[in-house]
């Protein structure tokens, strides 16, 4: 067995595969020696399927999008009570990128119908109740000015356009062509001290940061809403989407697990602000820093191996719906190297109930594990009604689920 298995790791080819099993990481911001650490990683999602573009309501709750009962909804975790609530339900649609709105207990966030209309829309924080703000602009990222004043990346023409729209007076300005979806206030100062004031107001400089797609390289440029002057700050990292202001003067960036950062007042280049070792991240994109600057929240994709380790954890603890909840629809399940035993989830379900009833002792353990891309392959040792065996299996994930399996017994 090891040798076939050993064979099979030096000729297996691979591919690229996007996953799209989202989850929504808290870290605590520290000042030590002046210097900036992240730490205590913990994910406050914890959920199958999409769970992202979160953003803080004040210094102790996060928000974020997620899926449960085939939509998503509209999360709220308090982080002191380190607990989880919803403020939408919404049938008729999704709700994606919520953000508080200044001076009221409402946040915005954008409404996918299932119509296929997309607009912005106001919830109560309490209730969920809602109402349209922008009838007429299909809005797909935001950030608020103030209470009046809200700047959107607008779907336009197959990109996206940076506008300006007073909800007071009714006008839309579109102030730049060809932007990104990161939009950000700007920080006033650096960041505060545990003990300081969370007053956004008092934090918050007079600008809206937003990615220039005008020109290569990408440009993070500044925007004053009520005049339209736009400045540049510096070229963003290579083609990244997403960004953050860590401080006034600090812009951090992600490539898979390192966070980068830059400031632009003092260097030309990015550069490495820290690596994330935990094995189940892959492919951070979006970013959040609280009011307060306590708190730092990252989006990052489950990676492979975390999801083939989830259905080992799962199998182990004989849990049918958890093992399940790793395999696509129509999971194909192969005898090496192409004899296919059966396809389905309905059929793995057959297969494995009548396996976890009858064996009480079943126990996988992973003696050695090989990943290469989306493919992960194991050697695994198993126990099952006294006896042990050993076995070898090829997981080829696609889209954060196992989407076929070959077993070699």
């Amino acid at each position: 067995m090891r040798i076939i298995f050993t064979l099979l790791l030096l000729s297996l080819q691979t591919a690229l595969l996007a996953q799209t099993n989202t989850e929504v990481y808290l870290l605590d911001v520290n000042m030590v020696d002046r210097k900036t650490e992240l730490v205590d990683p913990r994910n406050i999602s914890n959920s199958e399927g999409y769970d992202n573009q979160p953003s803080f309501y004040d210094g102790q709750t996060l928000l974020f999008s997620s899926t449960r009962n085939g939509q998503t909804d509209i999360a709220r975790y308090d982080i002191k009570r380190d607990s989880l609530s919803w403020i939408t339900d919404t049938p008729q649609g999704s709700e994606y990128s919520p953000l508080k709105i200044p001076g009221k207990n409402a946040v915005s966030a954008i409404r996918l119908d299932t119509s296929g209309l997309q607009r912005l829309y106001e919830y109560d924080i309490w209730d969920g109740t809602s109402s349209k703000l922008l009838k007429d602009l299909e809005v797909g990222y935001h950030v608020w000015y103030n209470s009046d004043i809200v700047v959107s990346s607008v779907l336009a023409e197959g990109q996206m356009d940076l506008v300006v729209s007073n909800l007071r007076d009714g006008t839309n300005r579109t102030v730049q062509r060809n932007v990104g979806r990161s939009l950000h206030r700007i920080p006033k100062a650096a960041v505060p001290l545990p003990n300081s004031s969370e007053d956004e107001k008092e934090q918050q400089s007079d600008l809206i940061s937003f990615i220039s797609k005008e020109n290569e390289p990408w440009e993070i440029r500044s925007l004053d809403p009520i005049t339209g002057d736009v400045q540049k700050i510096t070229d963003m990292y290579e083609h990244t989407d997403d960004m953050a202001w860590l401080s006034h003067n600090k812009i951090i960036a992600a490539d898979d697990r390192v966070l980068m950062q830059i400031q632009p007042d003092k260097q030309r280049g990015w550069e490495r602000f820290l690596r994330l070792e935990k094995k189940e991240i892959s492919n951070i994109s979006r970013i959040a820093v609280s009011p307060n600057g306590k708190y730092m929240a990252l989006v990052y994709e489950q990676s492979p191996e975390a999801i083939v380790q989830n259905q080992i954890e799962a199998y182990n603890d004989r849990d049918i719906e958890a093992f399940l909840n790793s395999y696509t629809q129509d999971v194909q399940v192969f005898d090496y190297p192409n004899t296919l035993r059966y396809k389905g989830k309905q059929k793995l379900r057959e297969q494995y109930t009548r396996f976890f009833e009858n064996a009480p002792d079943l126990h996988c353990e992973v003696k050695n594990r090989m990943v290469i891309e989306n493919k992960i392959i194991d050697e695994h040792y198993i126990t099952a009604n006294g006896r042990n065996f050993t076995a070898a299996a090829i997981y080829e994930i696609e889209n954060g689920k196992i989407a076929k399996v070959t077993f070699l017994l």
